[in-house]
């Protein structure tokens, strides 16, 4: 199947068993460790979550110095996943640019963090 196809069809319930949340970016540091180039974010989704680490290849559109404060959305129920040296708790989300290239996805206004995608 191409990123172009539709996914099968799924039921409601198996859509809600994917949390996906919006955090905002606290801390974001060079992942020098890394195959590909990419960034570690600090992701702090609210009191019931609270900060999260993940590991990002989106270093074509974005420096670490304008991600620090902005929201992003992420997977924050998979189970941990070791990337090198880093262990990365959740999916940032984005979608590809024409290039293939990751542009973050993201609310275009401020809302609470920790809020869930419906």
């Amino acid at each position: 199947m191409s990123d172009k196809s539709p996914s099968p069809e799924i039921a409601f319930d198996d859509f809600l068993k994917i949390d996906i949340r919006v955090g905002t970016v606290t801390r974001v540091e060079p992942f020098a460790e890394a195959r590909k180039p990419s960034l570690k974010l600090w992701i702090d989704f609210g009191l019931d979550i609270g900060e999260k680490k993940s590991a990002a290849q989106i270093t074509v559109h974005y420096s670490a110095d304008e991600l620090a404060g902005r929201q992003v959305a992420a997977v924050v129920n998979f189970p941990p996943r070791q990337i090198g040296p880093m262990m990365s708790e959740v999916l940032t989300l984005g979608f590809p640019d024409e290039n293939g290239e990751v542009v973050l996805f993201a609310p275009d206004l401020k809302i609470p963090d920790g809020a869930r995608l419906f």
